[in-house]
């Protein structure tokens, strides 16, 4: 590993744009929108006092109470990371693999950004073994890691952190003085809360984690902008957050008004925001579930997805039926794949993943419908999964991996 970690750096082919969960809008939100759509004065930078107290009072209820002055609001979580890797300056560390739009802001600062390997069981957060290793190889070769990255509830793997692991891996990167920011936009998508404890690292080092949330695309439409970051208490806290508000300020990263009105509807919670995401969480774990079967009976390598949006397979076992097929790496698998579903199947080369690697992030949205209708009625079905139009792209999926899966096994008695 050199100090110029430059893994996934420009040019950088991004692909078209990744849809969101494809449900309507909630026609309460709406209505928010729309009342608020007068508004001529710009929100102040960090956020306006009710959108500040309304993530406040969200953060409370899951035990991590907060004050207005330790906390601020952006147009999107990217503009809030970048603003905190400005700040805190240093080089940077994420999981293999992370979330998409990590790295690339602190590349855009001209930032060193490290990977750090990931046990399959729990994507988001570095193995600790590797973590304190990654430290010591950087600062061996001249390098100065301030700052880690993490998500207890993962996008792309879909995968939750066991406590113990999220616990060993937190007190790791204390003892090496790092600072840590916590995506946590997918917290409130677990499948199966009673069989899966979510902890949040704000909670074992409260000196030193910034939690970030970003609105758009769970809880709100994708196209409307806005994302909280809660601050540690105490003076380094307050330091930080002052320093992010300057960035945020340098940048002009507000918060539209109209959409600040509508995210802190959502962040206090009442019962029609309630409602749409349990119905919602309830909806995309049914189609995941279902994806995962597809997925592991062709032969590929997926862990079950306990949160978000996203399934994270691994095509390796398939190799020799895609090289078949001209597919060698993870940008000619995305090409591929995308061609014959219909819908976006992003490469493990966008997340930090080995280009080699032949790993794919598969989404539940696309499957959903075309048509606001069609989406709708998921949410409302007993079984989505018997919908005609759920069924229709299910069987795409399937006709796809089993032939690969067929493939593969001409290819057996030739080894």
């Amino acid at each position: 590993m050199g100090r110029s970690d430059t893994r996934g750096h420009g040019p950088v082919r991004y692909g078209p744009p990744l849809p969101d969960d494809g449900l309507p809008v909630l026609p309460e939100l709406c209505a928010v929108l729309a009342a608020a759509a007068g508004r001529g004065g710009a929100e102040p930078v960090g956020g306006g006092p009710v959108l500040l107290e309304a993530a406040c009072g969200y953060w409370e209820r899951r035990g991590l109470p907060t004050a207005p002055e330790h906390a601020a609001a952006g147009p999107g979580a990217p503009s809030l990371l970048l603003a905190l890797t400005a700040a805190l300056g240093g080089d940077v560390l994420v999981p293999r693999p992370c979330a998409a739009w990590w790295a690339p802001y602190a590349r855009l600062l001209g930032r060193p950004v490290f990977h750090v390997p990931t046990p399959a069981e729990c994507g988001g957060v570095p193995d600790p073994y590797a973590l304190l290793e990654t430290v010591r190889r950087v600062r061996e070769e001249g390098g100065d890691p301030r700052l880690l990255v993490l998500s207890v509830a993962d996008d792309p793997t879909g995968t939750v952190a066991p406590p113990e692991v999220l616990h060993e891996t937190v007190e790791a990167a204390a003892g090496e003085g790092l600072h840590l920011v916590s995506d946590e936009t997918w917290r409130d998508t677990l499948y199966a809360p009673p069989d899966t404890v979510l902890l949040s690292p704000a909670e074992m080092l409260p000196d030193r984690v910034t939690v970030v949330s970003d609105l758009a695309g769970a809880p709100l439409p994708a196209a409307w902008p806005a994302a909280v970051a809660r601050f540690p208490r105490g003076e380094a806290g307050a330091a930080l957050h002052a320093r992010v508000l300057d960035v945020l300020t340098a940048l002009g990263a507000r918060v539209a008004g109209p959409v600040a009105a509508a995210a802190a509807y959502t962040l206090a919670e009442p019962e029609p925001v309630t409602a749409r995401v349990t119905a919602a969480v309830r909806l995309h774990a049914r189609v995941a579930a279902a994806l995962h079967g597809v997925v592991v009976g062709a032969g590929a390598l997926a862990r079950p997805p306990q949160a978000g949006r996203h399934l994270y397979a691994d095509l390796g076992p398939l190799r020799e039926a895609l090289s078949a097929r001209g597919v060698g790496d993870a940008q000619e698998l995305e090409d591929f794949l995308a061609a014959r579903l219909g819908m976006p199947a992003p490469g493990g080369q966008r997340f930090g993943d080995d280009l080699g690697a032949l790993r794919v992030r598969l989404a539940t949205g696309p499957l959903l419908g075309g048509t606001d209708e069609e989406r709708a009625a998921c949410l409302d079905a007993p079984d989505p999964l018997e919908l005609p139009h759920v069924h229709r792209a299910l069987t795409t999926v399937q006709t796809v991996f089993a032939d690969l899966r067929d493939d593969a096994q001409r290819w057996e008695p030739l080894r």
